[in-house]
């Protein structure tokens, strides 16, 4: 087997099919269609683009980027740059442009380029890079609407604000990380995404989306859409992410463990409490509502300044009301919405580490099935050698048994008559040519007598297809079956070579985008912890501040007319002490 040479594929961008840039330009200002006649509605507050969201995190697990010269278009240049670039989704629109009911379309901006796209073609841009990179780690895109959500909402269901607001955030998050990842920032297809005068469904029709094969399993890890090599990869087996390992990789093995503990922490007790603790301050936020409405109602009853310390004191309220609710929103944004993100990470690596599985039990079974052709191809041609030595060992004898009766006979006949004998060695006689034909070797193709299937009858069809194959020559078919069996190993040699290529480019690619994923990992956390504890501190600050406030107008109530000054009641409590230790004990 040739040795593969393994290029980092961290260190230099594959070579990757190009398409050419499109012509057709998709412009939604254009007249709109019959049924689209009202312009599109903005439904979310536009985005601010000085505005950073904390995730994914700024620079801190990006990797230096290689220099490039050559540019495939101007939004790879904008985006290999040298500087800390940014894509913005800063609104989200309702129109029905080139469709019979309204949709929603997120506007992207890339530098000066400006797009707009729906959920379903960010969606097909994750699913054609899937195929397109097999072993690299392709971050996800919010989750689609349950049943749930479309019973309870019904047809508001895709114009919630609240779920607009949260896929604006997390699509941002999504191109953002394909933005800054050493490898897919280079793909032709993602520039051409952010250009907004390229059709989306022309990109779709082309290369190198229109090269993809139907299963990924058959076709180059390092380059799916060359078709060059199809035929070689056709004699891959398609095994199923259950085979078992003969030798299993113990990285691997490892990196599973890891990822099912990891994905059980998330989807189990962390997001569980996420969801609970939100749900609880939500609760409160709403009580403190009802609570300082409450409290500035009751002011208006009374006078003097126990009114003005009641409605301070309801004001306070609402400030915990609305510093409470600005909490829960920069506890969904920057905590819970980068967890579930994670869990949908840890599903991500999952496949690709099923992916790789399964290109090692494609190895394997190819292996196997070479080893058990190649011991099929040793019978047959050990049973070859066999026969042709069985067949010369009866060719000496009835060589010798014709030598000896032609002696025999030559000396029986010694005294025939000259004449006799030379018209004997003319024209040999019916019983000469007879004798001869004893002894040559019977014929071994099939009976020379043509046989005529019968018309009719099912017995008679299977009777006549057995004789023809008992009448087939077993030498011819074992000759034929060495000859297919030597093709299907060249087959079987070529396929096992470029399986071999694909697990071991698939091993050191999966395992340096996991290296790269953890460092991604680590960064986020640490925004995410950094960003709750400065919530947290920010909430704390808002509400000390507020009730500092009240206290000094609740100082200012004066005191019950019952009530003793503070002076007179700490003076006879001091007293009352002093009596108490002075006073002997009881003589007993």
């Amino acid at each position: 087997m040739e040795a593969f040479e393994d290029e980092n594929p961290f260190e230099s961008e594959p070579e990757r099919l190009q398409s050419d840039s499109s012509s057709s330009r998709l412009n939604i200002t254009d007249e709109p269609s019959p049924a689209s006649a009202q312009p599109p509605v903005s439904l979310s507050p536009p985005t601010s683009p000085s505005r950073r969201n904390a995730f994914p995190s700024p620079g801190s697990h990006r990797q230096p980027q290689t220099f490039k010269s050559d540019f495939c278009c101007a939004r790879d240049q904008w985006l290999h740059s040298g500087e800390d670039v940014e894509i913005l989704i800063t609104d989200a629109l309702k129109t029905s442009v080139n469709s019979t009911s309204p949709y929603i379309t997120y506007v992207i901006e890339a530098g000066t380029a400006r797009a707009q796209h729906r959920y379903s073609e960010f969606e097909s841009l994750r699913n054609n890079l899937v195929k397109l990179y097999p072993t690299l780690i392709i971050p996800p895109i919010p989750s689609k609407q349950t049943i749930g959500d479309y019973a309870i909402k019904q047809a508001k269901a895709k114009e919630d604000a609240a779920m607009i607001a949260r896929r604006k955030r997390m699509l941002q998050t999504f191109l953002n990380r394909i933005a800054r990842h050493p490898i897919l920032s280079n793909e032709h297809v993602f520039h051409r995404f952010l250009d907004g005068e390229v059709s989306w469904a022309e990109v779709l029709h082309s290369p190198p989306i229109s090269l993809l094969p139907k299963n990924i399993l058959k076709a180059p890890s390092h380059n799916p859409t060359d078709q060059s090599v199809a035929l070689a990869y056709a004699a891959l087996p398609n095994p199923s992410a259950a085979h078992p390992l003969r030798r299993p990789d113990q990285r691997f093995l490892d990196s599973e463990v890891f990822t099912n503990k990891f994905a059980a922490h998330l989807s189990g007790p962390m997001e569980k409490v996420t969801r609970r603790t939100m749900k609880r301050w939500s609760d409160l936020a709403q009580d403190h509502a009802e609570l300082g409405a409450t409290l500035n109602g009751f002011s208006l009853n009374e006078s003097g300044q126990l009114s003005v310390a009641v409605e301070k004191t309801g004001q306070a309220i609402d400030a915990t009301y609305m510093s409470t609710t600005k909490l829960l929103q920069e506890f969904e944004q920057n905590w819970a919405e980068p967890l579930h993100e994670y869990t949908q990470f840890a599903s991500i690596i999952k496949k690709l580490l099923q992916y790789r599985h399964q290109k090692h039990v494609q190895y394997e079974m190819t292996q196997e099935g070479l080893e058990a052709r190649r011991e099929q191809l040793d019978e047959l041609e050990k049973s070859e050698r066999e026969a042709r030595r069985l067949e010369e060992a009866l060719n000496q004898g009835r060589a010798s048994t014709v030598r000896a009766s032609v002696s025999e006979r030559t000396s029986t006949e010694g005294g025939a008559e000259g004449e006799e004998a030379q018209e004997g060695e003319s024209e040999p006689g019916p019983s000469h040519r007879q004798e001869e034909s004893v002894y040559l070797p019977p014929h071994p193709g099939p009976n020379p007598v043509k046989r005529r299937a019968p018309g009719m009858g099912l017995l008679s069809a299977l009777s006549y297809t057995l004789h023809g194959m008992m009448d087939v020559d077993p030498e011819t078919a074992r000759r034929n079956s060495i000859t297919k069996n030597k093709e299907t190993i060249s087959q079987l040699e070529d396929a096992l070579h470029l399986a071999a290529q694909d697990l071991k480019y698939s091993s050191s690619t999966i395992q340096a985008d996991l290296d790269r994923f953890q460092r991604q990992k680590v960064a986020d956390l640490r925004e995410m912890t950094i960003s709750m504890a400065r919530s947290h501190r920010d909430w704390c600050k808002k509400n000390l501040e507020a009730w500092e406030e009240a206290k000094a107008e609740i100082a200012k109530i004066p005191d019950h007319p019952n009530r003793l000054p503070d002076d007179a009641t700490n003076g006879a409590a001091a007293h009352g002490r002093r009596e108490s230790m002075a006073a002997p004990a009881d003589p007993q």
